[in-house]
């Protein structure tokens, strides 16, 4: 494995929709000034010589093309654990990674891309189309009842400091009055830590027409957000990639925009009380 300090990790499966996210990932790699590792998976041993000498190639090209080579590596293993096992491993920055949405018989798409960011504390940024642009102005923050909302504050901290980006919050449009209590709660304690940052944000209570994931998406889309900041469920169980977790439809978004997904810590022992992440 090539020492590479806190590097940007991009799997990568000759695919376009990796060289999008290959493509994000130089954007970035300029701002923080990291390297960039393509990585590649393959189920057995034996495969990895071949394709190491293939992925050479692609790293090549993109160096050429893109006037940034990338570092490359092929392990074996599952894509659902190498990925993050390896990003623990070299302590990557994050992981960017391309999917081909909800449709299709590709190989990470709606609920195969939850599973593999939900394998890693390393924050995703989940991508479909190249860049629109070289810069992340704009990030929007939804916000509802869900405790791990708070979680998000860290990361606007970086996110702010790194890309000077300013914060559209927003609001989820609840019914029932305890979901009210926590959403505002929830606001609060982003809104305070903001603030004791210097960091610019404006509020939007959503609209309550359509469900929350879709508001999500069709603001964003509307207010040419850049990035949209969720947290993953936590502890997530086989029931919510059956029932379909609104992470996935984030992630999978018609509309192809970039997502940046963390997974939050895990729960206190006997809090009792498990609930589901950001963006629902």
């Amino acid at each position: 494995m090539e020492k590479l300090e806190r590097p940007i990790i991009v799997p990568w499966d000759f695919s376009q929709v990796t060289e999008n996210a290959f493509q994000h990932a130089v954007n970035i790699s300029k701002v923080l000034n990291r390297e960039i590792l393509l990585l590649h998976i393959v189920h057995e041993e034996r495969e990895k010589d071949s394709k190491v000498i293939e992925l050479k190639a692609s790293a090549e090209k993109l160096g050429k093309e893109y006037g940034k080579k990338p570092a490359y590596e092929v392990v074996s293993g599952s894509i659902f654990h190498a990925i993050g096992e390896t990003a623990k491993e070299l302590k990557a920055e994050m992981i960017i990674m391309g999917t081909h949405g909800m449709k299709g018989a590709q190989k990470l798409f709606g609920s195969k891309a939850l599973k593999v960011v939900v394998s890693s504390r390393i924050p995703f940024l989940v991508v479909q189309d190249k860049p629109a642009k070289d810069t992340i102005d704009t990030i929007l923050l939804p916000i509802d009842f869900k405790r791990e909302n708070k979680e998000k504050a860290n990361w606007i901290y970086y996110l702010a400091r790194n890309f000077g980006a300013n914060f559209i919050i927003l609001k989820s449009k609840a019914k029932d009055k305890g979901f009210r209590r926590k959403t505002l709660s929830n606001i609060k304690y982003v809104e305070t830590f903001l603030k004791g940052h210097d960091v610019a944000y404006e509020i939007v209570t959503a609209s309550g027409k359509q469900s929350f994931k879709k508001e999500i998406i069709s603001f964003a889309k509307d207010h040419q957000a850049d990035l949209i900041l969720i947290m993953a469920t936590r502890d997530i169980k086989w029931a919510d990639y059956l029932l379909g977790a609104p992470e996935q439809y984030l992630l999978a978004n018609p509309e192809n925009l970039p997502i940046m997904c963390m997974n939050p810590r895990p729960a206190k022992i006997g809090s009792g009380f498990r609930a589901s992440g950001g963006g629902g």
